[in-house]
């Protein structure tokens, strides 16, 4: 079975699993957001494609606040005796009621319908608080999750766990995609009261399941004990990690490659349609061409740094797979080549798992035991602005581009090469960002390319720090 050599015997495949649950209630929640209501909004509620854009993007003002979620977690005493429960159960509560509110605010602000004759303000109102609450909720609970995750795993098993978390998201996300589309076959605004409000309680079941006596509760006396002890400032304990070693810097260099990896994710699609005349059923496979890509990275990357690899090498492979990867998609115009621009998108999603599996592992190995959340915070928020800040950027450039340069010799496709070359000149800024990195983590060993203990040895002299 994938990931079973995942497992230790202190976290068996059958709780590992389990915990992973949670991952799928994430991408159920953003497949939601950002693919079927996207289209349904536009299309059947006639809501105008720039309101539509502005609700999708509200969930992003919550990334930044991933690394205070996740130091709260770290620092958090209980009188259960919990640390990350309580806000796993906080994140599973507020996403929960972003998705109870959001049908009714997006029928309002349809203006009509079985929403009633309500001021249409109202309704972007009320859609606006859910998309906020749906992207709270969706932070807290993987920042937090994550950060449970690494707490519950053995340092050499962690690049596995990493993989089977980042799996379990894409197969909530492609599953949950193709669930949606049958239910909303037949579409009705009561249809998608429905669907919407039954991925409401199916997160509450998912993310309750997944935590089930997951984290070992303390004694009364040590959870007593612990609120007597100085809990540091956020503002302290976030100068301490900046100014770990090269921790400004492996922050910078998931930024950029983030970016780089993202500022594609609008403009495939429309790509394959107006340039190469792809039907909407050949341009939808680009999105599983680009899951199944990813599924490849994360399945690599996992084997092989369970191995002991470098991860940020890893990363680095991923980066150099993209920059072949974007210029495949670039040539598919000029030589009207579909297969081309499948291959180019194939590889796309598979230097993303690359890169997104190295670093986020780097993270987990780097943090020491009592900062993890704070950590995996910080990857989470640097991860998802930068992500949410590419999206926009290249929707933006393209239509600049186009307008700037209708006549060009490259004809329609001018806004489009544009932004996928300056994906490239971001991918060498990241090899160039990361080169440091990799010499250092090479030195600290005294190893080449593969390591077979420091990942490990790194992890306990940083713990012991």
């Amino acid at each position: 079975m994938p990931f079973a050599d995942a497992a230790t015997p202190d976290l068996p495949l059958s709780r590992l699993l389990r915990l992973s649950l949670f991952q799928v209630s994430v991408g159920m929640s953003l497949v939601l957001l950002v693919g079927t209501l996207n289209r349904v909004m536009i299309v059947e509620l006639n809501v105008p494609a720039s309101i539509v854009g502005i609700m999708i993007s509200l969930p992003l003002i919550f990334a930044p606040f991933r690394a205070l979620i996740g130091f709260r977690s770290d620092v958090h005493t209980s009188a259960l005796g919990w640390k990350r429960v309580p806000f796993l159960y906080k994140g599973t509560m507020v996403q929960f009621g972003g998705l109870a509110i959001l049908p009714f605010a997006l029928l309002v602000l349809s203006g009509g319908g079985e929403a009633g004759h309500a001021p249409v303000w109202i309704g972007q109102a009320a859609a606006a608080l859910a998309f906020l609450l749906i992207g709270a909720g969706v932070h807290t609970t993987q920042t937090v999750g994550l950060a449970l995750a690494t707490d519950l795993a053995a340092p050499e098993s962690r690049p596995k766990v990493v993989g089977l978390m980042y799996v379990m998201l894409l197969f909530g996300m492609i599953a949950s995609a193709f669930i949606f589309g049958a239910l909303l076959a037949n579409f009705s605004p009561g249809r998608l009261i429905q669907v919407i409000q039954g991925a409401a309680v199916v997160t509450i079941l998912l993310n309750g399941v997944a935590v089930w006596k997951q984290e070992t509760r303390r004694s009364g006396a040590a959870a007593q004990a612990a609120p007597q002890q100085r809990t540091p400032a956020f503002r302290e304990t976030w100068a301490a990690f900046i100014a770990g070693d090269n921790a400004l810097r492996r922050l910078i260099a998931v930024g950029l490659g983030t970016m780089a990896f993202s500022m594609e994710d609008v403009l495939l699609e429309p790509f394959g349609g107006q340039i190469l005349h792809l039907a909407v059923g050949d341009t939808t496979k680009l999105t599983a061409a680009l899951a199944l890509g990813g599924l490849f990275g994360f399945g690599l990357a996992s084997r092989v740094l369970s191995r002991g690899a470098d991860p940020f090498r890893m990363a680095s492979y991923g980066a150099l797979v993209g920059i072949p990867a974007f210029l495949a998609v670039i040539f598919a115009a000029p030589l009207m080549s579909a297969l081309l621009f499948g291959a180019g998108t194939f590889l796309i999603g598979f230097g993303a798992g690359l890169f997104g599996h190295g670093t986020l592992t780097a993270t987990m190995n780097a943090a020491p035991k009592h900062q993890a959340g704070l950590a995996l915070g910080a990857w989470g928020a640097v991860q998802a602005s930068a992500a949410g800040i590419a999206i926009a950027l290249g929707g933006v450039l393209r239509d600049v581009v186009d307008a700037m340069a209708p006549h060009t010799s490259l004809g329609a496709a001018a806004g489009y090469d544009f932004v996928y070359c300056l994906e490239i000149v971001l991918l060498f800024a990241t090899l160039i960002t990361m080169a440091p990195l990799i010499r250092q983590t090479g030195r600290s060993a005294g190893a080449g390319p593969l390591l077979t203990r420091p990942p490990i040895g790194l992890e306990t002299e940083t713990e012991k720090s």
